[in-house]
C-alpha cells in the first residue's frame, strides 16, 4: 500500500522528526493508520482490525506462499471465465472507519451488478467485497476470530480460509448476518453459492495438484448455474446502458 503524503522533515525547534512507529497492537483511527502505513515502506503488509495494528510477519514458502498462489489462480480463471467479476491479490479494502484490511485474496462484483464495494478514486477498494480469501497458518490466527467477525459485520458474503497447518479449509456463506458454514458436497468438493461455478477441490489444493484444482473448477463452469449466472450478469451489466 503506499499513501501520497506531505510531512514536515523538522520539528519547529529544527530538530528532525521522527517517523511514528507502526506496530502490533498500535490503536488507531484508519486515516491515522494509513498516514503511519505510508511512512514506513519497509513494512509490506500491515492491516487494521477493529482499530487495532496488525503487522504481518515473514511469510513461509509452503505453508503460505504456494498455497496462495493456487488459490488466486483459480480466481484468477474464474474471473476471466465470468464477466462483470473483479478480483484482487493483497489489494487494501476500506471497510469502516476502523478496519482496513489487505485480504490474500479476494473476488467482487461491480456495484450495476449488485456488489457492495467499489474502487475509489485513488484506487482502493472501499466496502465489502463478495468473497475474501486467506491463508492461515493454523486455527489460532486472527482470521479465524477478529477478522471473521469484522467481515461478517460488514457484509461480506462469503468468506474462505485455508489453515495450512491443519490442511483444512472453511468456506462460509453469511446468512441473516452470521457466517454459516458451506457443505462439502459428495464429490469432496466446495461450491460457493455467491458466485456458481466456482468449485474448489481442497484435497487438491493440499496436494499442491494445480492440474487437478483446474479440473474440478472447469466441472463447475461447465456446470449449467454458471451459464445461468453469466446470462444475469450480462441481463444486468445491458439494463445499466
Amino acid at each position: 500500500m503506499s499513501v501520497d503524503l506531505e510531512i514536515a522533515t523538522h520539528t519547529p525547534a529544527g530538530i528532525p522528526a521522527a517517523r511514528p512507529p507502526l506496530h502490533s497492537g498500535d490503536r488507531l483511527t484508519r486515516v491515522e493508520f494509513a498516514r503511519r502505513y505510508g511512512l514506513h515502506p519497509d513494512i509490506k503488509k500491515a492491516e487494521l482490525i477493529d482499530g487495532v495494528v496488525y503487522v504481518a510477519s515473514p511469510v513461509r514458502h509452503r505453508q503460505h506462499g504456494k498455497i496462495h498462489l493456487l488459490l488466486a489462480t483459480w480466481l484468477g480463471v474464474y474471473g476471466a471465465s465470468t464477466p462483470g467479476v473483479d478480483g484482487s491479490d493483497n489489494a487494501t479494502v476500506r471497510l469502516d472507519f476502523e478496519n482496513e484490511h489487505q485480504p490474500d485474496a479476494l473476488l467482487r462484483l461491480e456495484p450495476h451488478h449488485g456488489g457492495r464495494s467499489r474502487v475509489t478514486g485513488d484506487d482502493y477498494i472501499e466496502g465489502p467485497p463478495d468473497l475474501i480469501v486467506e491463508i492461515a497458518a493454523s486455527s489460532a490466527a486472527y482470521d479465524l476470530h477478529d477478522k471473521k467477525r469484522v467481515y461478517a459485520r460488514v457484509g461480506v458474503r462469503e468468506y474462505l480460509v485455508a489453515q495450512a497447518y491443519e490442511q483444512r479449509v472453511d468456506w462460509w456463506e453469511l446468512r441473516e448476518g452470521v457466517f454459516t458454514p458451506l457443505p462439502l458436497e459428495a464429490d469432496g468438493t466446495l461450491r460457493s453459492r455467491v458466485f456458481p461455478g466456482l468449485w474448489l477441490d481442497p484435497a487438491a489444493l493440499w496436494a499442491g495438484d494445480a492440474a487437478a484444482l483446474l479440473a474440478t473448477l472447469q466441472r463447475g463452469l461447465a456446470d449449467p448455474t454458471h451459464a445461468a449466472f453469466v446470462e444475469r450478469l450480462r441481463t444486468s451489466a445491458g439494463e445499466q446502458e
